[in-house]
């Protein structure tokens, strides 16, 4: 099997999927912090292709980087000033060729993520 990464952003505040959500894709390396791709959620929640393909995908550390206070704005939550959650980034790892699906639920107070499938 081939490896290949994917996420999911449901608004668990609204019960829908967060649609206009940007989200970056950074490759870790060492000190380094590589944008390998930015994308937008599409009205499932989900970006329209993969966020990391099979034939870019490379076994290592990785961080999804989600822009949940621009979607909560967006969506009509009231601010805070500064808002509890900005800018959400997850570090995760993977090791083996495989599919990764990393989903985030959101609301204005709290998230949680996980590996799925």
């Amino acid at each position: 099997m081939t490896g290949y990464l994917t996420t999911h952003v449901l608004d668990t505040a609204r019960g829908c999927p967060a649609q206009g959500l940007k989200i970056e894709l950074f490759r870790i390396t060492g000190g380094r912090h590589d944008l390998l791709e930015t994308l937008i959620t599409n009205a499932d929640g989900r970006t329209d292709k993969q966020i990391l393909s099979a034939e870019r995908f490379e076994t290592g550390t990785y961080e999804l980087v989600f822009h949940a206070g621009d979607y909560l704005t967006a969506t009509g939550t009231p601010p805070e000033d500064p808002r509890f959650l900005d800018i959400i980034p997850l570090r995760f790892g993977m090791s083996e060729q495989s599919h990764y699906h990393v989903p985030l639920l959101l609301s204005p107070f709290g998230y949680s993520t996980y590996r799925g499938s």
